[in-house]
């Protein structure tokens, strides 16, 4: 190994040895989640519920897309004053 490799690798080292000692809580049950998870639901399971995740994420997308533009049309029809556009990605 070569000197860059042993630098990642003890602080790597170093960055589990902080989470065990529970310096980063939120990464400790993080983990532990994921463990869960993998060692629970078989991978195809795994597969099916991330995509119904992004699909509950998309409908809500179209949901305030929908009252977004009935806010927009209302306001068009009021002869709302200048507005600013913000693109959302």
């Amino acid at each position: 190994m070569d000197d860059r490799t042993t630098a990642d690798m003890e602080a790597r080292i170093a960055d589990l040895e902080a989470r065990l000692r529970g310096g980063d809580k939120r990464a400790s049950v993080e983990t532990a989640f994921w463990a869960l998870m993998h060692n629970v639901f078989p991978d195809e399971t795994r597969k099916h519920m991330k995509a119904a995740g992004r699909e509950q994420l998309l409908a809500a997308r179209t949901y305030l897309d929908h009252w977004i533009r009935k806010m927009d049309e209302a306001q068009d029809q009021n002869g709302a004053a200048d507005r600013e556009s913000i693109e959302v990605e």
